[in-house]
């Protein structure tokens, strides 16, 4: 007896002493995210994570007790059978069942991962060693997102900037992805040249880029905000230098935006359309024309 009050009161000082610990939970834990699959993915992870803690006290209590109860000093005698096939038929039907259950609902959420019927806007990303490039498709809209000027300085050997100083060091771009509130966004993901990875923790997706393959994920931000994730492959010597940041806007804000960039694209489109039109033998003279504008 005296040997169960000291493990329990070795237990009562573990759990006093994970008290700054639990205090970072949040920090450690899986986000719980802004859009109804990462919810949904959160609510599967701690329903899988209390399962197994309760199989685990389960477990070893029964095996504390086991060892404290029937050992040798308090005169156990050992049992005498070598077979029970009712105890094996328990052990093994139990955790089959506990197993089954778990699978009902993680089956359910992988379908779902992979739904991207029914969404409202698609967009292409194809990684390069090391940016992204964001086209949306059917819009005419397509821009390379690349490590923002800041950290990129502050990344250089002998630079003489302190990373500390710089905001959201090594996860800013010069040109985020922005995506309208609210709506269901189907992306493209593929790659140019070696395989990267798209992933916002946030949004709780991840997709391989693959070079000749085509990947495609889904999600529906429920806030504005900006959200940022990196690339989850080792793509190469720069690989920890290929961040991405998701920029999500009211509907409004967003349908202005990509109005602004389309009369962009058009107007940077124009001078080399006009080159386009002319004969070979005028080529000369419009490219002259157009530096001159």
């Amino acid at each position: 007896m005296n040997m169960v009050k000291r493990a329990l009161a070795a237990g009562a000082v573990l759990m006093l002493g994970a008290g700054p610990a639990m205090a970072g939970w949040s920090d450690i834990n899986l986000r719980v995210g802004i859009t109804p699959l990462s919810r949904e993915i959160y609510w599967l992870h701690m329903l899988i994570l209390w399962i197994c803690v309760v199989i685990a006290v389960a477990v070893f209590s029964v095996m504390i007790y086991s060892i404290v109860t029937f050992r040798k000093s308090k005169g156990a005698v050992p049992a005498t059978f070598e077979h029970s096939t009712t105890a094996e038929v328990v052990w093994t039907l139990i955790p089959a069942l506990i197993l089954v259950a778990m699978a009902i609902p993680a089956a359910r959420t992988l379908v779902r991962i992979d739904d991207t019927r029914g969404s409202s806007l698609t967009i292409k990303a194809t990684g390069y060693q090391w940016k992204w490039q964001y086209e949306y498709v059917g819009e005419g809209v397509s821009f390379f997102s690349s490590l923002a000027r800041e950290s990129d300085a502050a990344r250089q050997l002998d630079s003489g900037v302190d990373p500390g100083s710089v905001q959201n060091y090594l996860l800013d771009v010069d040109h985020p992805l922005v995506v309208p509130q609210g709506v269901k966004v189907r992306v493209l993901i593929t790659s140019a040249d070696v395989i990267h990875a798209w992933w916002v923790p946030d949004f709780a997706i991840k997709k391989d880029a693959i070079p000749g393959y085509i990947n495609e994920m889904w999600f529906l931000a429920e806030k504005p905000g900006t959200y940022r994730g990196q690339c989850v492959e080792l793509c190469g010597r720069d690989h920890g230098f290929m961040p991405v940041v998701v920029e999500v806007k009211p509907r409004a804000e967003f349908d202005a935006w990509l109005e602004t960039q389309k009369a962009a694209m058009q107007a940077s489109n124009a001078p080399a359309a006009r080159v386009a039109q002319v004969r070979p033998t005028d080529q000369r003279a419009a490219l002259r024309l157009v530096d001159a504008e």
